[in-house]
C-alpha cells in the first residue's frame, strides 16, 4: 500500500517525509483492518514530522484523525462487523490494568500508545486499530468533516472540560472562555462551547482565523497578544507557544484556569506571582484523552452540529498540507482523501 513515512525528523521544508510502499498491515488479535476514507491534519503530525517529540517508531506512519470502513477482522474483535464506517484517534492503547485505567484516567497510563507516533497511522491506504479503541461514528456527517473530529474535536473537548467551566453552575451572567490560537482544535471547541451558552473571546494572529471566529459567532476576536474587553472565568491555549502563557494568565478574573491544550509547547516564561497567579488563578496541562471523552464529545458535536471548516487534500500531497498547517495558510482544518 501507498504511504507516508517519517524518515528523519527535520522542518517540514526539508522533506523529512517520504511517500512510500509498506506491506499491507494485517489486524493482529481483537484488532480491525480500517481502509482509509480520509484522515485528518493533526499539529501534533507536524511535531513528530519534525521531531519536536521524540521517535517512537522508526519510519512511522503519521495520522490520527482516521475516518474509514472495516474490511477484515482479527480474531476476537467484537463491535463492529465488516463494512462498518468507524474512526481511528490518537489513543491507541493502553494496559487496561493500573491504578490510573482503573479509576478512569486511562489518558495517564503509563503504558499508553498512540496511533502515529507509536504505531504506524492514518497517512496511508490501511491502518490497524484495537476494536476496543475504535469509535462507532454518528451518522449525517461525511467523512471529510468527521475525520478533524476524532483529535482537534475530542482534545478541544477535553481542554474545555479542565477549565471547569462544565462543572456546576456559573455566576449570573454567561460564563466567558478565552481562546489562545484558532486552529483545527480551538474552532470546534468554540462552536461547542457557544451551544452551551459560554461567551468565547479568541485571541489569535492570523486573519482568516479571525474572520472564521467572528463568522462562528465570537464575542471578541482580537491579536493573541491583546486584553480581552472583559475578565475571562477560563482560557485554553492551543497555540503552541509558552510566551502566551503570562499573557492568558493576565486575562483571568479571580479564580479563572488556564487549560493548556497540546502535546508539545515551548518554554514558559517566569510568571509574575501577583499579577498572573495571585487570586487563586490555576494552571491545568491536557494530557491525551480518554476514550469516555471521545464518545461523550462525537454525541456532543452531532447533537449540536458542530462541524470542522475543511480544506481537501489528497493523500499525496500530505507534506504539502503539513508545510500549510506550519505557515498558517488555511483556517479551520486540513484533511487528507485517498480518492
Amino acid at each position: 500500500m501507498r504511504a507516508w513515512a517519517v524518515t528523519e525528523p527535520a522542518p517540514i521544508d526539508t522533506g523529512p517525509m517520504r511517500f512510500v510502499d509498506k506491506p499491507r498491515p494485517r489486524p493482529g488479535p481483537g484488532e480491525l483492518l480500517v481502509e482509509v476514507r480520509a484522515c485528518g491534519v493533526c499539529r501534533t503530525d507536524l511535531h513528530v514530522a519534525e521531531g519536536d517529540l521524540p521517535v517512537h517508531c522508526e519510519n512511522v506512519t503519521p495520522g490520527h484523525e482516521v475516518v474509514g470502513h472495516v474490511v477484515e477482522l482479527g480474531s476476537g474483535a467484537q463491535g463492529f462487523t465488516l463494512g462498518d464506517r468507524v474512526g481511528v484517534a490518537w489513543l491507541h492503547s493502553t494496559d487496561g490494568t493500573c491504578d490510573r485505567c482503573v479509576r478512569g484516567n486511562e489518558n495517564l497510563c503509563a503504558a499508553s500508545r498512540y496511533t502515529g507516533w507509536d504505531v504506524d497511522g492514518g497517512y496511508a491506504e490501511f491502518v490497524t486499530v484495537p476494536a476496543a479503541f475504535a469509535y462507532p461514528l454518528p451518522d449525517g456527517i461525511d467523512d471529510v468533516s468527521l475525520a478533524p473530529l476524532l483529535c482537534a474535536g475530542i482534545i478541544g473537548y477535553r481542554a474545555l472540560r479542565r477549565t471547569g467551566l462544565l462543572d456546576g453552575p456559573g455566576p449570573a451572567r454567561p460564563k466567558r472562555l478565552g481562546l489562545y490560537g484558532f486552529g483545527g482544535s480551538a474552532h470546534l471547541c468554540a462552536q461547542l462551547a457557544i451551544a452551551l451558552g459560554i461567551q468565547v473571546h479568541v485571541l489569535t494572529r492570523g486573519e482568516q482565523s479571525r474572520r472564521l471566529a467572528a463568522a462562528l459567532g465570537a464575542a471578541s476576536v482580537g491579536d493573541a497578544r491583546d486584553a480581552p474587553p472583559v475578565l475571562l472565568d477560563a482560557a485554553i491555549t492551543f497555540a503552541p507557544v509558552g510566551d502566551l502563557v503570562p499573557v492568558a494568565m493576565r486575562a483571568l478574573d479571580r479564580g479563572g484556569v488556564l487549560s493548556i491544550a497540546g502535546i508539545h509547547l515551548s518554554d514558559i516564561p517566569a510568571l509574575n506571582y501577583e499579577r498572573e497567579l495571585f487570586y487563586e488563578k490555576e494552571i491545568r496541562s491536557v494530557t491525551a484523552n480518554t476514550r469516555a471523552d471521545g464518545t461523550e464529545f462525537l454525541t456532543l458535536a452531532e447533537r449540536h452540529g458542530v462541524r470542522a471548516t475543511t480544506h481537501e487534500y489528497p493523500i499525496s500531497r500530505a507534506d504539502e498540507a503539513l508545510l500549510d498547517l506550519r505557515n498558517g495558510r488555511f483556517d479551520g482544518a486540513a484533511v487528507l482523501t485517498t480518492d
